[in-house]
């Protein structure tokens, strides 16, 4: 009877220790777009309120996150973000995207198949009125024109700046080494952001641009403007950011851009990096790499 008793004990052991390591090995990603509205989502479009869905410019078809321009009659430097509720600093996102239509008229040239999903951004609540794009670094998504080489997922810098092949760059856009995709098929891109120490982009499982250091820089598009492109832009309030030039960004929202050439979105989860690593947790997760105590569960 005690030997059928310990082995009892040792099999619910080492059972429930199986159960805790198969767990903590599962990657436990979280869907942003829920494909039936956006009750996760904050709107924010220059030169209109908070919240506004001006022209209804984000939409939902089909399980489909759609950014598109119907009703409008002129783009008229209607640039919008869509911001999701949390802000994140260690995490992997992915999520796929296609360009479709054409552009809207009195849209930029330069924005003809056009767009990027902002990370380690500044709140939806926090852009000044006329703010054209948040303080953020941007992942530019771009379609091929029909013929040259036109890469995507590289990195735009509204406001920021990064270390790039080891020294400080200041260049607004750096292209990334991603192949040219031409027509309206989907494309998958992933990104591997570590609070401030480095981001990753990848594309169709090819890594194609690496940076480290975020940081807050006091040019907002060119340092050629000096600090006039600030006001270019709507960004009223610059002195709040230019004071912090140097400051390295951590963490920050997530938003999805408006501007001015329609393009699709689905699939749009994340997967935390940052979470409890006490191995005697409930929640512990083996692929944490940021610490977060105070979300141990025992």
């Amino acid at each position: 009877m005690k030997l059928f008793s310990i082995i009892l004990i040792f099999t619910l052991f080492f059972s429930c220790a199986q159960k805790h390591n198969d767990d903590s090995n599962k990657e436990h990603w979280i869907s942003l777009f829920n494909e039936t509205n956006l009750n996760d989502w904050t709107i924010k479009i220059a030169d209109r309120p908070l919240n506004e869905n001006y022209k209804n410019t984000f939409q939902i078809k089909d399980s489909i996150l759609s950014i598109v321009y119907d009703e409008y009659d002129d783009f008229d430097n209607k640039y919008g973000h869509m911001y999701y509720k949390q802000a994140y600093s260690y995490y992997k996102l992915r999520f796929d995207y296609r360009f479709n239509g054409n552009q809207t008229p009195g849209g930029e040239l330069w924005n003809n198949r056009n767009s990027g999903i902002m990370i380690h951004s500044q709140s939806a609540q926090s852009n000044a009125y006329s703010q054209h794009f948040p303080v953020s670094i941007e992942i530019q998504l771009l379609g091929g024109l029909g013929k040259e080489e036109r890469a995507t997922a590289n990195l735009c810098t509204p406001g920021t700046a990064v270390i790039f092949k080891n020294k400080l760059d200041y260049t607004h856009c750096i292209p990334s080494d991603s192949k040219t995709y031409h027509g309206d098929q989907w494309v998958h891109v992933e990104a591997i952001i570590l609070g401030g120490e480095s981001i990753t982009h990848i594309v169709e499982n090819d890594t194609v641009l690496k940076y480290k250091a975020p940081q807050i820089d006091d040019a907002f598009i060119s340092k050629s403007s000096q600090g006039k492109d600030w006001d270019v832009f709507g960004v009223s309030n610059k002195e709040d950011w230019i004071t912090k030039k140097g400051e390295i960004i951590t963490e920050g929202y997530i938003a999805l851009q408006a501007e001015s050439h329609p393009i699709d979105f689905k699939n749009i989860e994340l997967l935390d990096l940052c979470g409890c690593m006490d191995t005697k947790a409930v929640n512990y997760k083996s692929y944490y790499l940021k610490s977060a105590p105070n979300a141990c569960i025992y």
